[in-house]
């Protein structure tokens, strides 16, 4: 198996023990030809059963499954963070643990990236058809036309939990809370390029959403003016050359 095979799909989950089995089977029943695939999944401290009953799905599909679970939840980007540094592929995909990312756009975020030659790189979903209400569309459409205007990451919709890059790529990038809401413009600042691929959306069949308008629209804001200054401070290096006298 050469490491180019490698593929990790990691998915944070809280308090999402009527989805995940599904999901799971899924990804795995999608992925069963796909040499090296695993997926990792991290229970953000939830009071349920996501656990177990993950493990029992991953039993069942005889699929290579990678658990971490945090004592307390932290959010969705520090599982996003401790899953990716858990994961074993060359090659992450994302997704959200409450079964509305479909795990059937996989092979197409695989083609999409098969195409780049750049060493950092993100494919980002597209939710063109989100399931959502109404008023949470309007509130993505315009939060991702405030974020786009002033971060020109050139993503129609960063919330997508559904992403693809480079393990590499993710441990050069600055971490923080709701960062995964800026990976886009974070790989993009090192020079990496950005590719979008429209994907499916699916209505959740149970749980509750961990998100609000409220924590949704302020932290929101702050991130965003925090990104920008980290954008104006970002320096990549452009190495014409490196001598190691050691070594001749």
């Amino acid at each position: 198996m050469s490491q180019e095979q490698t593929l990790s799909l990691v998915i944070p989950a809280r308090d999402e023990q009527t989805n995940i089995a599904s999901l799971l089977t899924e990804a795995f029943d999608v992925m069963q030809d796909y040499r090296g695939f695993e997926v990792v999944l991290v229970d953000d401290g939830s009071s349920d059963q996501t656990l177990d009953t993950a493990l029992g799905a991953a039993q069942a599909a005889s699929g290579r499954l990678v658990t971490v679970r945090h004592e307390r939840s932290i959010g969705q980007s520090g599982a996003l963070a401790t899953g990716i540094r858990h994961a074993s592929g060359r090659l992450i995909v994302t997704m959200d643990g409450d079964g509305q990312n479909d795990p059937a756009d996989i092979p197409a975020l695989l083609q999409k990236a098969n195409t780049i030659l750049a060493p950092d790189f993100c494919i980002a979903g597209y939710r063109k058809k989100r399931k959502d209400t109404a008023w949470k569309r309007f509130q993505s459409r315009l939060a991702n036309r405030v974020r786009n205007a002033l971060l020109h990451d050139g993503v129609p919709d960063t919330g997508c939990g559904l992403k693809l890059f480079p393990r590499d790529t993710f441990l050069k990038l600055p971490w923080f809370d709701h960062g995964h809401r800026f990976i886009p413009a974070l790989v993009k600042a090192i020079g990496g390029e950005i590719r979008v691929v429209e994907v499916n959306h699916r209505p959740r069949n149970g749980g509750v959403s961990k998100y609000n308008a409220w924590n949704r629209t302020w932290a929101g804001m702050l991130d965003l003016v925090g990104v920008m200054w980290l954008l104006r401070r970002t320096r990549v290096p452009v190495i014409s050359r490196i001598l190691n006298s050691q070594a001749v």
